[in-house]
C-alpha cells in the first residue's frame, strides 16, 4: 500500500467523463458563476484603476489602469482555480460524496484528481477570458500578442488548481481554506506585482517574488497584454510547470492517503 500511495500518477482518458460531468453541472449556473469569479477583480480594476489611477498617472510610462488590468487577469485566474479546487472539490469529495460514487465505476482515484485539476483550470480560463473581454471594452490589451494569453492562462489555472488540491486533501472542513487564502494567496498578490512593480520591494523580497507562481504569471501575462514579449518567458513557464507538476503529485499522494485507507 505504501508503494502504491507514492507511485507516480497514472494518467488515462478516463478523466474526461468526470471533467464533462463537472462542466454540465456548472453550465446550469454558468452566468452567475462567471459573474461571481470576475466581480472582485473587476471591482478592483475599476476602483483602483480609476481611483488611484487619477493620482498615479503611469508606472514606467504605462497608464496605471493598463498596469493593473494586466495583473488583475492573473489574480482572477488564480482565485477562480483556487475556489474550484478548494470549495467545489471539497464538496464533491467530502460533503456530496460524488467522488465515492465515481470510484464505484471503473475509474481510478488518479483519474478523479486529474479531472478536478483540469476542470478547475478550465473554469479559471473562462474567468480569465471574461476579464480579457472587459479590458478590451476599456480599450486595453488590443494587441496581437494577446493571442498567446489564453493557453498561458490555462497553465496558470492548472498550477493553482494543483496547489489548491493539496489543501483540499488536508482540509477537514471549509474553515481550513481561510488559512490558505489569508496566509498564502493574499500575501502572494501583494508580492507579485499585481498592484505595483516588484522593483519597489526590498531585494530579498524581489528574489522571493520572482519564484512565486503568481509572480511568474504576472511576468508572463503583463507584457503580452501591453503588446510586448516577456523578457524571460521560458523561465516563468518552467516555474509554473514545476509548481504544477509538484503540486499535482503532492495532491495525488495526499488524496490517496486520505481516501484509500
Amino acid at each position: 500500500m505504501s508503494a502504491a500511495v507514492y507511485a507516480l500518477p497514472a494518467f488515462s482518458f478516463r478523466f474526461f467523463p468526470i471533467w464533462r460531468r463537472n462542466f454540465l453541472v456548472w453550465k446550469k449556473l454558468a452566468g452567475a458563476s462567471i459573474l461571481g469569479n470576475i466581480a472582485d477583480p473587476l471591482i478592483t480594476l475599476v476602483a483602483f484603476g480609476y481611483g488611484l489611477g487619477s493620482l498615479l498617472n503611469s508606472i514606467n510610462g504605462i497608464p496605471y489602469i493598463h498596469f493593473l488590468a494586466s495583473g488583475s487577469i492573473c489574480m482572477s485566474v488564480m482565485m477562480a482555480a483556487s475556489f474550484e479546487a478548494l470549495y467545489s472539490a471539497f464538496s464533491r469529495m467530502h460533503v456530496q460524496k460524488t467522488w465515492d460514487a465515481l470510484l464505484n465505476a471503473p475509474l481510478a482515484l488518479d483519474d478523479v484528481v486529474l479531472a478536478e485539476m483540469l476542470w478547475a483550470a478550465t473554469k479559471s480560463l473562462f474567468s480569465g477570458i471574461a476579464i480579457l473581454i472587459v479590458i478590451f471594452m476599456l480599450g486595453i490589451g488590443l494587441h496581437p500578442t494577446v493571442l498567446v494569453v489564453p493557453p498561458l492562462l490555462f497553465l496558470i489555472g492548472m498550477t493553482f488548481a494543483s496547489i489548491g488540491l493539496i489543501i483540499n486533501a488536508l482540509a477537514r472542513g471549509y474553515d481550513f481554506f481561510t488559512y490558505y487564502f489569508t496566509l498564502v494567496l493574499t500575501p502572494m498578490v501583494f508580492l507579485s506585482g499585481v498592484y505595483y512593480p516588484t522593483a519597489q520591494l526590498p531585494e530579498w523580497l524581489r528574489a522571493i517574488s520572482a519564484l512565486l507562481p503568481l509572480g511568474a504569471a504576472v511576468s508572463l501575462i503583463r507584457p503580452l497584454v501591453l503588446g510586448e514579449w516577456p523578457r524571460a518567458p521560458w523561465v516563468d513557464v518552467l516555474i509554473l510547470v514545476a509548481y504544477c507538476a509538484a503540486g499535482f503529485y503532492a495532491a495525488t499522494i495526499l488524496t490517496r492517503r486520505r481516501l484509500l485507507k
